[in-house]
């Protein structure tokens, strides 16, 4: 009977997890909508401190949507393992990747959909290898946890570079270098998931009529959680603004996921109870994931396509050969000449190139 109820709320942990990806990843498209319509006004921009996207509906049309993303994703990690919830974040980036080409004027390549098919393919390896049973269950085991040495260092360790990076290093770098802001996104995230797993606990405990309202630590973790979504909030916000929004998602999720999965191995121990295959599958799915997004943004501005590969073939195959045209075939068909004289000179610049000669320049 336990077996079966354990497999119950995996199962809805699951569907809560896929649902916060959809709702998660319209957010980002519209909250960048509203900034750039806020940037078109000549309003003072975020990346620089301002506030005036508090002003634009779209922009709180993606909190909201946000917002029912993290509600869902809340609920998801009662249910479920954070193993398992927060890779499937994975999906947020691809919707994201599929709304920036419709509203965003962003195009999906044959990179991109095949790096779609790879995080999907990467988050089926996961789902079918992640931990179905939770170790904490109520608040005591979960004071117990938040209490554990290793736990306290490594929050002491994510308070003190996040100050860093927000004191020191924020003001400097911030404009530039991409990593700052969402280093200090995905770090904090890690905290704030433990927070929703310590919360989700307490509220099952509410549901069952225990006294949690009385107890400091659903207060503690309440308003911890608050500190740390507001400072995800604000920073994501700047990066969006200030980056594009298909370079910041697929980073903020690689950074955000590999810092959940250490704050999971560290405070929930889930990975003590996975047999050798299980482990080996989940980081191979997560891998998967990330080269899946790597295809996704990182070949985003290349146009090729399935009809594009056949010629990339006979070309690369020219070339191999020696010889991309003939002077005779070139000449040989008038209708092509034109364009064989361009590829000829193209090959020849190029060659001249290789070979150091000034000439070709």
């Amino acid at each position: 009977m336990s077996q079966a109820r354990g497999r119950y709320d995996f199962c809805i942990g699951l569907v809560l997890a896929m649902s916060s990806s959809i709702f998660i990843g319209g957010s980002f498209i519209l909250k960048k909508k509203g900034l750039l319509r806020l940037a078109r006004k000549g309003s003072m921009r975020a990346g620089q401190g301002g506030h005036a996207y508090l002003k634009e509906w779209l922009w709180w049309a993606g909190l909201l949507s946000m917002g029912a993303g993290e509600v869902a994703n809340f609920a998801a990690y009662a249910f479920a393992p954070a193993t398992l919830v927060t890779p499937l974040g994975a999906l947020s980036v691809l919707v994201s990747a599929i709304l920036s080409s419709f509203f965003l004027n962003e195009k999906l390549n044959l990179h991109g959909k095949i790096g779609c098919l790879l995080s999907i393919l990467g988050s089926t390896v996961m789902v079918i290898h992640a931990p179905q049973e939770e170790e904490v269950e109520t608040l005591d085991e979960m004071s117990n946890k938040l209490r554990d040495p290793g736990f306290v260092v490594f929050a002491t360790v994510v308070v003190i570079v996040s100050l860093i990076l927000i004191v020191v290093v924020g003001p400097r770098h911030g404009q530039t270098n991409i990593l700052v802001y969402i280093t200090i996104c995905s770090v904090i995230g890690a905290l704030s998931v433990s927070c929703v797993k310590g919360l989700g606990i307490a509220i099952k405990e509410l549901f069952a009529g225990k006294p949690v309202l009385k107890r400091p630590l659903s207060w503690i973790l309440l308003l911890s959680l608050t500190v740390c979504v507001s400072t995800q909030i604000n920073y994501l916000n700047r990066a969006l603004d200030i980056f594009n929004t298909s370079i910041v998602t697929p980073i903020y999720y690689v950074i955000f996921t590999t810092s959940v999965l250490t704050c999971s191995a560290i405070l929930f121990k889930e990975w003590q109870h996975m047999a050798a295959d299980d482990i080996i599958g989940t980081f191979s799915g997560f891998l998967t994931i990330i080269v899946g997004i790597f295809l996704l943004h990182a070949f985003k501005d290349v146009n090729f396509t399935l009809a594009n590969l056949p010629v990339s073939l006979r070309k690369d195959d020219r070339a191999a050969n020696g010889s991309l045209l003939s002077t005779y075939d070139c000449f040989n068909h008038d209708e092509e000449s034109s364009t064989c004289v361009s590829e000829i000179q193209s090959t020849e610049s190029l060659s001249a190139r290789r070979n150091g000669s000034l000439s070709a320049f």
